[in-house]
């Protein structure tokens, strides 16, 4: 198993814009996708949480998300081509900071383009909490954290502290 160390909040190559995936790079994403893999599921069972996981979280600055739900989805260059005007206010939380919780406004859908581990095109549209999700990741490819996108300054809490 190749769990690897997920960068904390404060590292600053976590602030770091990703690099694209170029498709002379397909045999090497197979190693970095099982270690995305690994990572997330580690998290999960030491926090009983984790959706995804975006490659830079892991110090790999390439534009990679890796999604497990009921099964893997893996998000190569992924490009978010279209949100809804309509926002939610959601309490986001985050492997890198894994305690904290932040009150951010999200768009209720999105649509994503993306490659698959092939470089398949394809493209996805999501609502709700895998909108969130979703954006939540990309802004990891773009060198951006949630408590960068904080309402105010009263929009945080302690996960075990919220009072919802």
């Amino acid at each position: 198993m190749a769990v690897r160390e997920i960068l904390l909040l404060g590292n600053p190559k976590l602030y770091e814009v990703s690099k694209e995936v170029k498709s002379k790079e397909i045999n090497n994403l197979s190693p970095i996708i099982k270690d995305l893999h690994d990572t997330l599921m580690d998290f999960r069972k030491k926090y009983n949480a984790g959706r995804a996981i975006a490659a830079p979280q892991i110090g790999v600055m390439k534009r990679i998300i890796y999604m497990y739900l009921d099964k893997p989805f893996v998000f190569i260059n992924p490009l978010i081509v279209k949100k809804s005007d309509e926002l939610m206010n959601v309490w986001d939380d985050c492997m890198s900071f894994p305690y904290l919780l932040v009150k951010i406004k999200r768009h209720k859908t999105c649509s994503i383009k993306y490659l698959d581990e092939n470089f398949n095109e394809h493209i996805l549209k999501l609502k709700d909490d895998l909108s969130e999700l979703l954006q939540h990741e990309y802004d990891h490819l773009n060198g951006v954290l949630a408590v960068s996108r904080a309402i105010d300054g009263k929009s945080f809490a302690i996960k075990s502290a919220r009072g919802d």
